[in-house]
């Protein structure tokens, strides 16, 4: 995974910006009948997702080839007018308020945003296929979310992802951190659109066999510093995913995220006993192993070893203190 980066860009010509997006985004074709054509972008990406904060001071028209990727927009002010996508029945219209899927990933789309400032969030597909845990490909059934709380939590979890995730540089430079608030967001976009991965998911193989679990657990173990997800587990276990969460829920009561969370806690507490305070902060082996909130990483590590993280730093350098 390449470092997440971020990139300003400004310009009231027409032909740079149309230049910008299409190189952002994909092949595009855009005009405008006003001379004023400034347009402010700020981005930021990883290789999986970008999020993208757009103000255009101007009416354009785009005409965009298939992006490939999920594309979400929420519109803060302005409105996007006459928005057609290759097989709908007629065009759309959005106004300030509105986060929708711009259009399926394989097709293209046209229409005129008017002065407008909005979000741009894209993520790849595949991503969702994993977090799913289905064998095909994840579509989005509706371009709009299934409910205003749906909405709502997917918003939030594009501004946690764009402002405390790929817009850190402390934070983004740790691929598990990158990693893990992409999964996030891409199971808030399967909680906020209908999709066909319910129905997928429903005939699942449930073969919940202790031998199953037995295949997963070593995989974590062998595997912890890895963005793992229920399906990678799936695989190296030989059943679907519903059949790993199935056995870690019967055997053990849990789930499989809560055990990987659980092995990655033991790794960071051996890292912690062997580590000299002067050199170590709690705040640096938390992102190490997934968490971007300290206070998040303190509470679980309570919880599971009843002493704070610090105070496990401190007596690990101890002289004749434990391993």
């Amino acid at each position: 995974m390449s470092a997440p980066g971020r990139v300003v860009f400004e310009s009231d010509d027409l032909d740079r910006t149309e230049e910008f997006l299409s190189n952002s985004y994909a092949p595009m074709r855009i005009g405008s009948g006003s001379p004023d054509s400034g347009a402010h972008i700020t981005r930021v990406a990883s290789d999986t997702v970008s999020a993208d904060e757009l103000d255009l001071h101007f009416d354009m028209s785009y005409d965009v080839d298939p992006l490939g990727r999920i594309c979400l927009c929420d519109i803060e002010s302005g409105t996007i007018e006459d928005h057609q996508v290759a097989g709908w029945p007629e065009p759309a219209g959005f106004v300030p308020g509105d986060l929708f899927s711009f259009a399926p990933p394989d097709r293209p789309y046209s229409g005129r945003i008017c002065r407008a400032r909005y979000s741009i969030t894209m993520l790849d597909p595949a991503v969702l296929t994993r977090v799913a845990g289905t064998e095909h490909p994840v579509q989005l059934l509706d371009h709009k979310p299934v409910s205003a709380a749906g909405a709502q939590h997917l918003r939030s979890a594009i501004t946690y992802l764009r402002d405390q995730v790929l817009s850190a540089p402390d934070i983004a430079e740790h691929p598990l951190l990158v990693s893990t608030a992409t999964q996030h967001l891409a199971a808030a976009v399967l909680t906020a659109f209908p999709t066909n991965a319910l129905n997928e998911r429903a005939g699942t193989d449930l073969d919940a066999h202790p031998s199953a679990l037995r295949r997963a657990i070593a995989f974590i173990e062998a595997n912890p510093e890895r963005d793992l997800t229920a399906t990678d587990l799936a695989r190296a276990a030989g059943v679907s995913a519903r059949a790993v969460q199935l056995a870690f829920r019967r055997h053990l009561d849990t789930t499989p995220m809560a055990y990987l969370r659980r092995v990655r806690l033991d790794h960071a507490r051996a890292e912690l006993r062997a580590a000299a305070p002067a050199d170590t902060t709690v705040t640096q082996v938390a992102a190490r192993w997934g968490y971007t909130r300290p206070s998040a990483f303190t509470a679980h590590y309570r919880a599971a070893y009843r002493e704070l993280p610090s105070q496990t730093l401190h007596d690990g350098s101890q002289p004749g203190s434990g391993s």
